[in-house]
């Protein structure tokens, strides 16, 4: 019987497994070694897992590899064994499962960020992926899921790595907290976007919530795409009670949820931490009991949708016109310019910040000097962006290889400028936009020019449209710009650009996007001429316009269109905006910080600190020092001023754990720098912390974060690891003598590890304190096991073990 998961999806909801090491502990297995060698080494408790979930009513099972990645297997000196891993796997799924069952194939975190958060690129993380994909893919599953992950960037890199390599139907999910973030920031709906643009066959959320929070995480997603969903919740969020690990909801509490998660468009539900299989049993019969309708987004062919890490933007038909910042351009400008050529990023970082608040939606980024290496400055340009702005990217350039750079240094779904009608461009440029899942922006000129009429640039547009739905890209991905001409040479290509912009909007249903600047080049006062030739753009459809923000003849003819043109309900953020709440826009960039000539030394050491700036932090400390600052003056008044005001801007989602560990990584290199000045080897250290992930417990992405911005903010860090046994941190709490033990663990089956140890710590009598943490752990639990400490997120771990060690 042929096995066709895409045709059953369509046809009907499907039922997943649950928990498999819920399942697995069950069966008497110890969280201990590499779950994935079972495959090899025990693989009938595997099997039974699978047989468990079969007789509840699976229709999938999935392969017990989530780690079985080569990098998560060089953990245990397995990667070698990966392949081998893998195909036993598939073998152990298949062994049991039935022709009517399906067998998934299952990807998991390789528990490493990606540059230049983390040290692993975006090519070797889809060789990773691509090698696991394909192991599976040849052993024989129906079709791959990507699950649990937490960093956009590496679940792109893992979609592309599967589409490499095999034609297997595609699930992704990634793991969301009670925010509605990942750790890294991400919000359900950039996932959305990023994965429809993909190509992902259904997605969804999994892990860390309860099936209520999972169901918030759905509806969000639902409104940006029509993709079938999935959910895998967890029984409930965990808590210890009498030294055992409760998921409080019941089969029957997730099972309500059922008809709702429907109705949004679930087609696929499983169960994650904690679920058995009698969740999976009561929630397959409740699918059986409805009758499922997919449920899509209104006007979803005329709407493009563009995404940065932590945020995403709309634009087209009958929604709001957006702002695309034009200052990240070295035409013109010989301080940027100048900087590009020496690989610096200042003035990009400063732009993107200014252009953020003064008001743009997505930022243009084009660093076309000549001489330079555009491949490498484009990356580094990207991250800067990525870095200081949550806003959508524009990747400016003609350079196919600088283009390919650009998409896999971006963090979301990023709109490429730019295609024309030439054949060329076209065959060069969306490949590129198919492979990535971005936009393309679509130039009306061709071999012969660009046309005098606007039927001539709609003919244009109808071509490129239809090679890139060719392609594989959607409509809403094809962005227009209908081309300004120069006023001041011809006056009638002003209205033929107008007529343009209407014809493609009627005829089409595509977004157009317009570089406005362009009518007045020749003329004087050339913001009289641009600001109203904008608003008549924007009266005849125009959805997207690339302007410059600091402009407050441009600005306030946008915000005035808004308002006639019944975008901007009630005249709100046009009346936020007059009475200065935005903030008015100047002829030069706003002033969000003093000049930086105004500022002062400590001024500068903390807004480097903020702003993540390594390029410069070395030398601000050295003039500092050279002012007769102390290196204590310098940390105090300065470094840790600016430290304070990325913990806030992390309190108030306004920076994310890339901001945060970045900021962390340039206070590195200023203590770095100062080790010089105060005596020898440990420079200004803070204390001695010991950390490590318990024994029975293999999940260290938490734990090393924390080891990381410690050791960045000051502190000497010995990190034992993870799955690291009670008498062993014992140990090397005597050994190193150190100040603070911290201990992390995610898994409900090993928390109650960390009271063993925090018990055999005082038995021993060392003088040590401790801080607990993780996924499971609460402030509750921590007093109860008589923790010294206790810390939800890596930023308050900072200042805990700070208050700590002040004791």
């Amino acid at each position: 019987m042929a096995r066709d998961f895409i045709k059953t999806l369509n046809k009907r909801p499907i039922l997943f497994e649950g928990a498999t090491g819920t399942m697995q502990q069950r069966l008497g297995l110890k969280p201990v070694g590499c779950p994935e060698e079972l495959n090899v080494i025990n693989p009938e408790i595997i099997m039974e897992v699978h047989r468990t979930y079969l007789k509840a009513g699976s229709d999938v099972v999935t392969t017990n590899t989530f780690g079985g990645n080569r990098v998560k297997l060089a953990e245990y000196q397995l990667e070698d064994k990966a392949r081998d891993i893998n195909t036993a796997a598939v073998k152990n799924a298949r062994d049991v499962a039935s022709d009517r069952v399906f067998v998934a194939g299952g990807l998991g975190p390789t528990g490493r960020f990606l540059e230049p958060v983390g040290d692993i690129s975006f090519d070797e993380t889809i060789d990773v992926y691509a090698e696991q994909a394909k192991a599976l893919s040849d052993a024989g599953v129906d079709l791959i899921i990507i699950e649990t992950m937490m960093d956009i960037r590496e679940m792109r890199a893992a979609i592309i790595a599967v589409k490499e390599v095999c034609k297997l139907p595609l699930i992704a999910t990634m793991t969301f907290d009670e925010k509605m973030r990942t750790v890294l920031g991400t919000p359900p709906e950039v996932f959305a976007i990023v994965a429809d643009g993909l190509d992902v066959d259904c997605i969804g959320a999994n892990c860390s919530l309860g099936i209520e929070g999972i169901y918030k995480v759905i509806k969000a997603m639902r409104k940006v795409t029509t993709l079938p969903l999935i959910t895998q919740p967890n029984a409930g969020i965990p808590y210890i009670k009498d030294g055992e690990t409760i998921f409080p909801e019941k089969p029957e509490e997730m099972a309500r949820y059922v008809p709702g998660l429907l109705d949004e468009g679930v087609r696929v539900v499983g169960g994650c931490c904690g679920t058995t299989p009698d969740h999976i049993e009561r929630m397959g019969r409740e699918i059986k009991r409805q009758e499922v309708g997919v449920k899509v987004s209104n006007g979803e062919t005329d709407i493009t949708r563009l995404a940065s890490r932590t945020k995403y933007v709309a634009f087209g038909t009958g929604i709001p016109t957006v702002i695309v910042g034009e200052r990240i351009n070295p035409t013109g400008r010989k301080v940027l310019a100048q900087e590009v050529k020496e690989g610096k990023t200042i003035t990009i970082r400063k732009e993107a910040k200014d252009q953020d608040a003064a008001g743009a939606h997505l930022l243009d980024v084009n660093i076309g000097v000549p001489g330079i290496d555009e491949v490498m400055a484009i990356e580094r340009a990207i991250f800067a962006v990525n870095e200081n702005s949550q806003l959508p990217i524009v990747l400016d350039s003609s350079n196919p290889d600088a283009i390919e750079a650009g998409l896999k240094a971006a963090d979301g779904k990023v709109l490429i400028n730019s295609v024309s009608g030439e054949d060329k461009k076209l065959r060069t440029v969306l490949p590129l936009a198919k492979r990535y899942g971005a936009a393309v922006l679509g130039l009306t000129l061709d071999y012969n020019g660009i046309p005098d009429t606007a039927e001539g640039r709609l003919g244009i547009a109808r071509k490129i449209m239809d090679k890139a739905v060719g392609a594989g890209l959607k409509r809403s991905d094809v962005v227009i710009d209908c081309l300004a001409m120069t006023v001041s040479a011809d006056q009638k290509g002003t209205r033929e650009t107008l007529k343009a912009i209407r014809l493609i909007k009627e005829e089409l249903g595509l977004s157009t996007i317009l570089g406005v600047s362009n009518i007045s080049f020749g003329l004087p006062a050339r913001e009289a001429i641009n600001a109203n030739f904008l608003s008549m753009a924007l009266e005849a459809g125009l959805d997207a316009a690339i302007i410059n923000p600091y402009s407050q003849w441009m600005m306030d003819a946008y915000h005035a269109s808004q308002v006639l043109l019944g975008y901007d309900k009630r005249a709100e953020a046009y009346i936020k905006r007059s009475q200065g709440k935005a903030g008015r826009m100047k002829e030069e960039a706003p002033q969000v910080r003093k000049d930086i000539g105004l500022q002062t030394i400590a001024e500068r050491l903390k807004n480097a600190i903020v702003d993540g700036a390594e390029e410069t932090i070395v030398s601000l400390v050295e003039e500092a020092l050279k002012e007769g600052w102390k290196p204590l003056k310098i940390t105090n008044d300065g470094l840790l001023k600016g430290l304070e005001e990325v913990g806030r801007l992390f309190a108030s989602n306004k920076y994310f754990l890339p901001q945060v560990m970045l900021s962390a990584d340039t206070m590195k290199m200023a203590f770095t720098r100062l080790k010089k000045e105060v005596d020898t080897t440990k420079g200004p250290g803070l204390g001695k912390v010991l950390m490590a992930t318990v024994e029975g417990d293999i999940h260290d992405i938490g734990k090393n974060i924390v080891s990381t911005l410690l050791e960045n903010h000051g502190f000497e860090v010995i990190d034992l690891g993870k799955n690291v046994p009670a008498e062993h941190i014992v140990q090397e709490a005597i050994k190193n003598n150190v100040d603070v033990v911290g201990l992390s663990a995610l898994m409900t089956t090993t928390v109650t590890e960390m009271e063993n140890v925090i018990k055999k710590l005082k038995d021993k009598g060392i003088p040590v304190l401790t801080m607990v943490g993780g996924a499971v752990v609460t402030q509750e639990y921590a007093d109860k096991i008589n923790a010294d400490g206790y810390a939800k997120d890596a930023l308050e771990a900072i200042k805990k073990v700070k208050g700590l060690i002040k004791r």
